[in-house]
């Protein structure tokens, strides 16, 4: 029975040289000279530590590290950014949260839609993924092409294609 598999899956190593490069580029630009600004990525927790002196400085931060992450071929939509708050002194603190893995409530939503198609498809949550099975490869093709329309807040891709 021709089936495949939802998931969410981030490449750490991209993320970090992604992290990387946003370092090298707070070290060489010229408004940031001087100035205590990191940029960490916890791998153990998926989150990336951004600690600047103002607003401005974490705004320019923020946009390269989408930037360098789109370049790495990281979706944005894997990177959930929290809200700015203030640290010791004048500076500014940011937590990041690297999505990998569908949460339950997404992947119930992914298999209503399925639902919804009315079609001989079955979906199946098994952890962080989706399982998706049909008698057709063509419902399954039909079933990405829905999904790929959609927009759930994270970054989808379909493996595991088998039939």
């Amino acid at each position: 029975m021709p089936s495949f598999d939802i998931v969410n899956k981030v490449d750490l190593q991209e993320v970090d040289n992604a992290v990387n490069n946003t370092r090298k580029m707070t070290q060489t630009r010229y408004d940031f000279r001087g100035s205590k600004t990191t940029v960490e990525l916890n791998r153990q927790e998926n989150r990336i530590n951004i600690l600047t002196e103002d607003s401005m400085k974490m705004k320019a931060i923020e946009n390269e590290l989408i930037s360098n992450l789109v370049k790495r071929h990281v979706d944005a939509k894997s990177v959930k950014f929290g809200e700015p708050e203030r640290a010791a002194g004048d500076a500014v603190r940011l937590e990041a949260e690297v999505i990998a893995g569908i949460d339950i409530e997404t992947a119930r939503k992914i298999v209503k839609m399925i639902k919804e198609m009315k079609m001989k498809v079955q979906a199946a949550i098994q952890e962080d993924q989706v399982r998706v099975t049909a008698k057709k490869i063509d419902d399954l093709q039909k079933v990405i092409a829905m999904l790929k329309e959609k927009d759930l807040g994270v970054p989808l891709q379909y493996i595991n294609m088998r039939s």
